[in-house]
């Protein structure tokens, strides 16, 4: 089954309205990529009305589990949804270590967010400690059973899985192209023990330090359907030179 390539920019807590129009207008999109922006909530208006004039897809960093009430602080689906928002990064390994978001809390947020009709973009991903004691898999696969268990596989189909190594985000270091191909062919393998047809639906991108100089070689894996794009995705040149290499 041939997936189709998704490359996917976190923009998280960047930019200017004055940047974040120039950076929208400057990304190449195209027809053979879905490109995904992913801008702070502050902006998203903004990006929603510049992306109707391409095909650019737009994604909020994080959502709620909850539809309206006493939530100081937190924004909703239906919120986003005023947006034309058509994807929600859930359970970025920044959310999970600076907010204490629980595989419980990521689990609620994917349900949430497929019951709305949306993408999830759900991070899985491990720390150095955990890759050096041998554990890599046992953590992504896990994080992953925690979605499943309460999704169920027939819904896990539509959930896009962004396996991104916490060793690798914003440090300049990147999983080699065989490393992250084990991993991704790792989790593939883990869902389809579940279900064979969400394994092969499900598209799993990879995240830490993705840029133009090693995206084509990480693309050319059988197993990687894309990138989430972290501080690249900011540089519309070098996000434009990611989004190429995938095609």
């Amino acid at each position: 089954m041939t997936r189709r390539k998704i490359v996917a920019g976190n923009w998280k807590m960047n930019g200017s309205k004055e940047s974040v129009v120039e950076l929208v207008k400057s990304i190449q999109s195209n027809d053979a990529v879905d490109v995904v922006v992913a801008p702070s909530f502050v902006y998203l208006a903004t990006v929603a009305d510049l992306a109707l004039a391409s095909n650019l897809k737009v994604a909020a960093q994080n959502v709620s589990d909850q539809k309206q009430g006493a939530f100081t602080g937190e924004v909703s689906i239906p919120m986003l949804e005023d947006f034309s928002v058509s994807h929600v990064i859930v359970g970025h390994s920044e959310r999970r270590s600076l907010y204490a978001e629980t595989d419980a809390i990521v689990a609620d947020k994917v349900d949430a967010v497929l019951a709305a009709g949306l993408t999830p973009i759900l991070c899985v991903g491990e720390t150095l400690e955990q890759r050096e004691n041998g554990t890599t898999l046992a953590i992504c696969n896990g994080q992953i059973d925690a979605v499943m268990n309460v999704v169920g596989a027939e819904r896990f189909e539509s959930v896009v899985v962004a396996y991104e190594p916490v060793w690798a985000i914003g440090t300049g270091k990147s999983a080699t192209s065989e490393q992250a191909q084990e991993v991704h062919k790792g989790i593939r393998t883990h869902i389809a023990k579940t279900s064979s047809k969400a394994a092969e639906k499900v598209a799993i991108l990879y995240g830490g330090s993705v840029k133009a100089s090693n995206s084509a070689e990480l693309f050319a894996q059988p197993d990687i359907d894309g990138a989430l794009v972290g501080g690249a995705s900011l540089d519309a040149a070098e996000f434009n030179s990611i989004i190429e290499s995938a095609k």
